[in-house]
């Protein structure tokens, strides 16, 4: 059988269990194409907690991690149609439709951090011409989350506040774009200064320092008194989340889709009821999401943060980055890059 490079877990455990190895190559079964690899992003929860074995459903070993993989198409199975060997493709985070989370490439399926990844063929979308690889895996994976959180659940209208929190990471920066897509004022909530600022830079018109300031302070300071409309929440905080739950205006909403920063919180529900504030979580999206990020990205209304791309070898590495919080924006690997 045809081999190529991987990066393979035998085990759980830190980064070092992340290996460079030969792996059977895959190839397509009926409705399936195989991608060859160009960029894969690194994700806090569903890489370095799977990897670590904490996530919460199971995840067979041998494993290879890596859910929003883009690429070529280099074979295509029985049954395929509207894909062609050489379409420029990304996957999409979930294999079956509607979108759930226990059917994954990545977590139940073997995932991207490789030169081949095999894909359902309606699990993958056309890159828009002028788009790059990395580009469009960071708008996949994030921002039809963003639209489907903003504009479908929490119903963000032109000359509503929002507070989004974590807004230089990968979901909180696409929340803050496309809340400003939707006409909202957008308050960008972050930990550190260079990252509040980057957050500014994708068009937020206020920044708080989360680490540094009192958040619901300076919110109610920032909206007169009121609160905002909408918290876009994805870090699940213990100290942050009742800060950010507090400054929310009566009849607001607070979406969320992140627990990276533990997930157990406390929840004031004597201010849930009086406010009459709504709490949601979703995991889902819908093919207009993926098409309209796509779309306003290759147009140019849509950016993503990159802090470095490294070579598929170096995925330890990489993992050690994200874990430490280093640098500004996402991390991801390419099997075409050497080193």
């Amino acid at each position: 059988m045809d081999q190529m490079n991987a990066i393979v877990m035998h085990e759980f455990g830190g980064p070092e269990v992340l290996r460079y190895e030969r792996f059977p190559k895959p190839v397509p079964g009926p409705g399936e194409v195989v991608v060859e690899v160009h960029a894969v992003s690194v994700n806090r929860t569903l890489d370095l907690v799977v990897r670590a074995g904490a996530y919460g459903a199971p995840v067979k070993l041998p494993h290879i991690l890596g859910v929003d993989p883009s690429g070529v198409v280099s074979a295509v199975g029985e049954g395929v149609a509207g894909r062609s060997v050489g379409d420029r493709v990304v996957a999409l985070p979930w294999r079956s439709k509607p979108a759930g989370p226990l059917d994954a490439v990545g977590m139940q399926h073997l995932g991207g951090y490789a030169e081949y990844v095999k894909l359902p063929a309606q699990a993958t979308v056309a890159i828009p011409d002028g788009l790059d690889f990395a580009t469009a895996t960071v708008v996949t994976r994030h921002a039809p989350q963003a639209f489907n959180l903003l504009r479908d659940r929490a119903g963000l209208k032109a000359g509503e506040t929002v507070l989004v929190m974590g807004a230089s990471g990968g979901l909180g920066s696409a929340g803050v774009q496309v809340a400003k897509l939707l006409g909202a004022t957008v308050i960008a909530g972050a930990g550190a200064p260079d990252r509040v600022q980057a957050a500014r830079g994708l068009g937020a018109d206020h920044g708080i320092d989360y680490r540094a300031e009192d958040l619901t302070a300076r919110v109610l300071e920032l909206t007169g008194g009121r609160g905002v409309d909408v918290v876009f929440e994805n870090i699940g905080d213990p100290v942050l989340f009742p800060k950010a739950f507090h400054a929310i205006a009566r009849h607001g909403r607070l979406v969320t889709a992140g627990s990276h920063g533990g997930g157990e919180v406390t929840l004031d529900v004597k201010r849930l009821y009086l406010y009459q504030i709504a709490v949601m979580g979703s995991l889902g999206f819908t093919d207009a999401d993926v098409m309209a990020s796509l779309e306003a990205a290759a147009r140019g209304d849509f950016r993503v943060l990159i802090d470095a791309i490294l070579p598929l070898s170096r995925a330890a590495e990489a993992h050690e980055r994200v874990a430490g919080r280093d640098g500004v924006g996402k991390i991801l690997l390419s099997p075409k890059l050497m080193g």
